[in-house]
């Protein structure tokens, strides 16, 4: 059989395997680069601006916090829902401080929590509801638990996910980063973990596709070596 037979055979049958798949290459790459990654990652939905530090001289010295808590390693102070508060590091544990007293604030409560998750939210809506999750949901299985889920009642169905133990915002969430997820599995062909963008199904099929493309510029430089002149 003629060269000519085997083209077109390997280019129609790939095109039945790769047309699906460059179909959604397609329509999530559209969707990537239709909205701004700004809005994807909710920067318009929750702030994260660090506050001033208030002039006050009464905070408790590195000596006194040393004393108070012998693992202590490392500490910071800042600003936390209009106190400063020491951020500790003991070990691998993380904890708040009041500055001033030192008495703890973390873990934080729901109440903490939620009214945290309101000072930060930058929409209007109320709180739909909290919970305390001792396992992180798939939206953020990279994120440490347990953490503050917060969602409000907003037409995105926004949630933020914050520390118990620093109050620091792990995570924002809403509808159209759910949707970039959602695509972004299929753009990079990685159905369970959606992160790895050098699995073998996305060398293959792009391998099948590059085939795909060179048999079709094939078929065409034959179609015009083939052509007689009137």
């Amino acid at each position: 059989m003629k060269p000519a037979f085997w083209a077109r055979r390997a280019h129609k049958w790939i095109a039945l395997v790769v047309g699906v798949q460059a179909l959604l290459w397609m329509i999530s790459g559209l969707y990537m680069t239709s909205i701004s990654i700004d809005i994807i990652h909710g920067d318009h939905l929750a702030h994260t601006r660090a506050q001033p530090l208030s002039a006050a001289s009464a905070f408790l010295s590195p000596d006194q916090l040393r004393a108070r808590y012998p693992q202590l390693s490392e500490f910071r102070l800042k600003r936390f829902m209009q106190r400063e508060v020491y951020e500790l590091r003991q070990g691998e544990r993380l904890s708040l401080v009041d500055a001033i007293s030192g008495d703890p604030i973390s873990p934080l409560d729901e109440a903490t929590a939620s009214a945290l998750a309101v000072s930060l939210y930058q929409g209007k809506a109320p709180i739909a509801s909290v919970e305390l999750l001792h396992e992180a949901p798939s939206e953020v299985k990279t994120r440490p638990v347990p953490m503050w889920r917060v969602a409000f009642a907003d037409g995105n169905e926004t949630a933020l996910y914050l520390s118990p133990q620093t109050g620091e915002l792990l995570a924002k969430r809403h509808d159209l980063w759910r949707w970039f997820d959602f695509l972004w599995m299929f753009h990079i062909m990685d159905y369970q973990e959606r992160s790895d963008v050098n699995n073998n199904l996305l060398r293959i099929a792009s391998g099948l596709g590059l085939v795909f493309a060179l048999s079709g510029v094939w078929l065409l430089l034959y179609s015009f070596s083939r052509r007689r002149p009137a």
